[in-house]
């Protein structure tokens, strides 16, 4: 089993409260003490995982340059989950189903900001590329607040040939493209979707940007003329969760059931 070093209050937080994968022991600065920590302690100790409080050096030689914040934890290393099995486990669980697929985004930051945000906007699923992309590292997990603990995040090897086989299974595939002729708000998103984002400095590549059903763009009323990839996410997320919600209404017996638009997104 490989073992990272989780780091920040947040992150090993949420590894306590997911359960998701092995923690071996959790290291506390012996001069940070607060409410976080108390919660911390009185975890590990419930799931009888070791904590110890050593000196700030020690925690500094650990962390290896990432910021701590006076915790961090010894983990074994996330989980990916296999692509296909994952969308026929989310499509199974929800007639509309909402997935985020990432064309090459290698900055740490980036994708953690883009982790907290689709685990905000209730996304299903994250898929990140398996080469020219960064992958879940301790600065990702730090980055995304402990929401890497609770989206399941899928590698693919190659994303064109996924999106192809993910329009086979009925998903629509959005590309984000601030060039697009058409905004987000003039697009009907009432079935399953897979929003492509591209990376920090190319953007959507060739190939991906073929594969998409439809390209969109974020309407901008300032100086700046497109948002950074964590920003363009969450627009595109909250609006299709938005419209998604809006779809659903009570039956008859007074429960609420998803409406599924028959027609392809206009």
């Amino acid at each position: 089993m490989t073992e990272h070093i989780l780091v920040g209050p947040h992150a090993v937080l949420e590894a306590l409260r997911a359960g998701r994968r092995h923690i071996d022991r959790i290291y506390l600065a012996r001069e940070r003490y607060d409410p976080r920590i108390v919660e911390i302690v009185k975890r590990a100790r419930d799931l009888g995982v070791p904590s110890t409080q050593e000196k700030q050096e020690r925690l500094d030689e650990l962390a290896k340059g990432v910021t701590h914040q006076g915790v961090l934890a010894v983990v074994s290393e996330v989980g990916y989950d296999d692509p296909f099995a994952l969308v026929t486990r989310i499509k199974a669980a929800t007639p509309l189903p909402l997935l985020l697929l990432l064309d090459g985004v290698q900055d740490p930051q980036n994708l953690g900001a883009i982790i907290r945000t689709a685990e905000a906007a209730g996304a299903d699923g994250l898929f990140i590329s398996k080469h020219r992309a960064v992958g879940i590292t301790p600065a990702v997990a730090k980055a995304s607040a402990g929401a890497v603990e609770h989206l399941p995040v899928a590698r693919v090897a190659g994303l064109p040939a996924f999106l192809t086989w993910l329009k086979d299974q009925g998903v629509w595939i959005l590309g984000a493209d601030p060039s697009a002729v058409r905004s987000i708000h003039e697009i009907d998103f009432g079935t399953s979707m897979g929003v492509v984002i591209g990376g920090e400095h190319r953007g959507l590549t060739v190939l991906v940007r073929q594969r998409c059903d439809l390209l969109a763009r974020i309407p901008t009323y300032g100086r700046v003329d497109s948002l950074n990839a964590a920003a363009a996410a969450a627009v595109f997320l909250f609006e299709i969760r938005r419209q998604h919600s809006i779809m659903k209404q009570p039956s008859a017996n007074g429960q609420e059931t998803a409406i599924v638009s028959q027609k392809s997104p206009q």
